[in-house]
């Protein structure tokens, strides 16, 4: 008789038996944008007609925001994943501000049975907005299970992937794309533009940790680190050697509350007047082509490029791509091990190596501290 231990499927998802895909919501008809919007601002006391002026880029859509419809595709692309590489693991979806809400599918998760839930949000980047008050969200949601008496499951939140080559190759070959999509005349010359969410220069600062940065910092560098790896490889692809910048986009803020800088549409200005033949905008902070990419990029920063005569073209996010739905199975099966005690290979391009599973205590922190879940805190 051996005294090896029974060797465990290495399509064992064990102990965890659900994932959750957690996402901002959006609104799908008219009706759906200032409800929406009253959500998103909640306890902020923001009137009705103001939020029909901040909504007013949503009735260009007919006020349909894509990000649902893309989570679906997201959805498709897991559980196709899943069963053609025999993992055995339910996939639910969960949105913080619209249906189907985080709370309704933590109770159909909780309601079936299930007791351990990783969660995979749409969110690359350690922030505030982008990991921990998501994790508030889930504290706030599991506290409504517990008050209705049902079986509170623990949930535990997959590492941030913006390094992960599921992310990082799919967005280098959209980058490709979008070079190619612009006139050969000015493909060689284009400068690439990577864009992602500007967020307070507070938040930026406080979130982390990150290696040599400290207790903050991660949400920049870690966007730095991606747009260099994404650059490199267009580099070797191509032979040329482009200038690129990380800029931001889809800034909300009061005025004079600093944030992260330059706007993408300050740069295209910028970039025209220094002589730059054309620019990609590479939006390696996004997940899926959603508003603020349909209509930040493809809307108004479009047509600052137009107005200044500077051709532009945009790489698609990775979406619903396999590839990126085979990098969620293998973070799936990654922290599936290193919770039973294994130690797995941990996917991981560039110079910051693999980010940390467990959120530290203090980790992105917000002016007014709520529990959150998935953490130390």
């Amino acid at each position: 008789m051996s005294d090896q231990p029974p060797q465990r499927d290495p399509h064992d998802a064990g102990p965890y038996d659900a994932l959750l895909l957690l996402s901002f919501g959006g609104p799908e008809g008219p009706d759906d944008v200032v409800p929406f919007l009253e959500n998103v601002t909640h306890g902020r006391g923001i009137p009705t007609e103001r939020l029909k002026e901040v909504g007013r880029h949503y009735f260009l859509f007919d006020g349909v925001s894509p990000i649902n419809a893309q989570n679906r595709e997201l959805l498709d692309a897991l559980r196709k994943d899943f069963a053609g590489h025999g993992l055995d693991l339910p996939v639910y979806w969960g949105n913080r501000n619209w249906a189907p809400y985080l709370t309704d599918a933590l109770r159909e998760i909780a309601r079936a049975g299930h007791r351990r839930v990783l969660v995979l949000a749409t969110s690359a980047y350690a922030s505030y907005s982008g990991c921990r008050q998501y994790r508030e969200n889930l504290a706030a949601s599991l506290a409504v299970l517990a008050q209705e008496g049902h079986p509170v499951p623990r949930v535990d939140k997959l590492r941030h992937y913006f390094n992960h080559p599921g992310f990082v190759g799919p967005m280098t070959e959209a980058t490709l794309a979008a070079l190619d999509a612009l006139p050969a005349e000015v493909r060689d010359g284009a400068r690439l533009a990577f864009t992602t969410h500007s967020i307070p220069a507070s938040a930026a600062d406080t979130s982390g940790p990150v290696e040599g940065h400290g207790d903050g910092g991660a949400y920049v560098a870690q966007h730095l680190d991606t747009a260099r790896v994404i650059a490199d490889a267009v580099r070797a692809a191509t032979g040329v050697d482009r200038p690129w910048q990380l800029v931001y986009q889809s800034r909300s803020g009061a005025p004079h509350i600093p944030w992260l800088e330059p706007d993408i549409c300050d740069h295209l200005t910028r970039e025209h007047a220094q002589g730059a033949p054309a620019v990609v905008m590479v939006p390696i902070g996004f997940v899926s082509d959603h508003m603020e990419v349909k209509y930040d990029l493809d809307t108004e920063a479009v047509a600052k490029a137009a107005e200044l005569g500077l051709p532009v073209s945009r790489a698609a996010t990775v979406g619903a791509d396999p590839r990126f739905a085979a990098a969620v199975r293998d973070l799936v099966l990654e922290r599936a091990a290193t919770e039973r005690g294994a130690a797995p290979a941990r996917c991981a391009l560039g110079a910051l190596g693999p980010s940390h599973d467990i959120c530290p205590a203090g980790c992105c922190p917000a002016r007014t501290p709520l529990p959150a879940a998935a953490g130390t805190d």
